[in-house]
């Protein structure tokens, strides 16, 4: 059973920087393409960016366009998250996701609060 646990989220202040990680345990990641999303309160999760299976492709929507990168090291079964320039906009939980054929997976979450 694959599990995603995310991390290296916190309160960072406008303009600054985070990696976000999301580790995968129970099933080798780079089967899978991976996606980050970020969930507003009150709102479901919206795609952010995803990353092919080899770490070739990625896409990214155009609010985040040239400040946050997606990037994988499937050795660490590890997909990475950086964000800069963040705003204050910026501030929600972020997960990543799988897709598993029927399956879906979530990691838990990790809050990231931009904020003078």
């Amino acid at each position: 059973q694959l599990q995603l646990v995310e991390s290296g989220g916190g309160l960072v202040q406008p303009g600054g920087s985070l990696r976000l990680s999301c580790a995968a345990s129970g099933s080798t990641l780079d089967r899978y393409a991976v996606g980050w999303y970020r969930r507003d309160p009150g709102k479901e999760p919206d795609l952010l960016v995803c990353i092919s299976k080899s770490g070739d492709i990625t896409k990214e929507r155009d609010s985040v366009k040239g400040r946050f990168t997606i990037s994988r090291d499937n050795a660490k079964s590890t997909v990475y998250l950086q964000m800069n320039s963040l705003k204050p906009e910026d501030t929600a939980v972020y997960y990543c996701r799988v897709v598993a054929g029927w399956r879906v997976y979530w990691g838990q979450g990790t809050q990231v609060t931009v904020s003078s």
